[in-house]
């Protein structure tokens, strides 16, 4: 009878260790089992996207604003096209706004920089499926690295 109780902790245990794994998990991975409410979706059109993925994070000064929820090639002039899902609570970036595409770190993972324009009488706001017009491209290491190689071999 004692082992039995034994065994019933141990696989207790168990079970609370792997709940609490997943929980981590998720946790890390920022997914979580519920969503995150309501959204709408801007769209950003870019040179280079560089190394820019799908659920890469939208931040306004560090802070979490959205996600990118899709990227696709325009049709007509082939350049990359950025969905930015934006979480509802914050819906007054204006038109002015500019968006431009970051490194955490010098080899980090890229997301997307939103810089608020200024908000006033004059400037609309923007609502689901605008286009955000001042966009910045990636950044690319390798470009820049051969960028300096070249100037410096050229100033000899």
């Amino acid at each position: 009878m004692v082992s039995k109780k034994v065994e019933l902790f141990v696989g207790l245990f168990a079970a609370i260790g792997i709940a609490a794994l997943l929980m981590l998990s998720l946790k890390v991975a920022d997914s979580g089992i519920s969503g995150n409410g309501e959204t709408y979706n801007l769209y950003a059109k870019f040179d280079n996207i560089g190394g820019l993925k799908v659920r890469s994070p939208i931040k306004v000064g560090g802070v979490i604003v959205g996600r990118v929820s899709a990227i696709s090639l325009d049709e007509e002039d082939y350049t990359p096209v950025v969905t930015l899902e934006i979480y509802a609570q914050y819906d007054n970036f204006s038109e002015a706004t500019s968006v431009s595409i970051l490194t955490a770190g010098l080899l980090g993972e890229q997301y997307i920089g939103l810089l608020p324009g200024f908000i006033d009488e004059s400037v609309e706001t923007l609502v689901e499926g605008d286009f955000i017009e001042d966009t910045k491209p990636a950044l690319v290491l390798e470009e820049l690295i051969g960028q300096f190689l070249f100037s410096q071999g050229s100033g000899d």
